[in-house]
């Protein structure tokens, strides 16, 4: 289990895959080719991995599959080395009165 800042990455088996991700076109990235895991609403700053691979959205998570491994970065965090394989990532949240919200880094 990875985290960087307000992002959980969790490795996953191929098991735990949902059959129609290979179906789920994979998020636009950014333009200097990243996968962008979170973007800082407040900083403009990404949690980011530049590597091959694909990264989608399914519901309120994405999964993100690294062939070769990577390595997460953002601006503010030392990075993180990923090994090759699927990934889970997960948004922190936080309880406000009245509301479960994304935490805005």
């Amino acid at each position: 289990m990875f985290r960087q800042g307000d992002v959980l990455i969790m490795p996953i088996t191929e098991a735990e895959v949902p059959p129609h991700a290979a179906t789920t076109p994979d998020e636009p990235r950014d333009t200097r080719g990243r996968m962008v895991l979170a973007l800082g609403e407040v900083t403009g700053h990404a949690h980011a991995v530049a590597a091959r691979g694909r990264l989608i959205r399914t519901g309120e998570h994405m999964l993100m599959f690294l062939p070769e491994g990577g390595r997460v970065v953002h601006e503010e965090h030392a990075p993180i080395p990923l090994p090759k394989g699927w990934f889970r990532v997960i948004r922190q949240r936080e309880y406000f009165p009245g509301a479960v919200r994304i935490v805005a880094d």
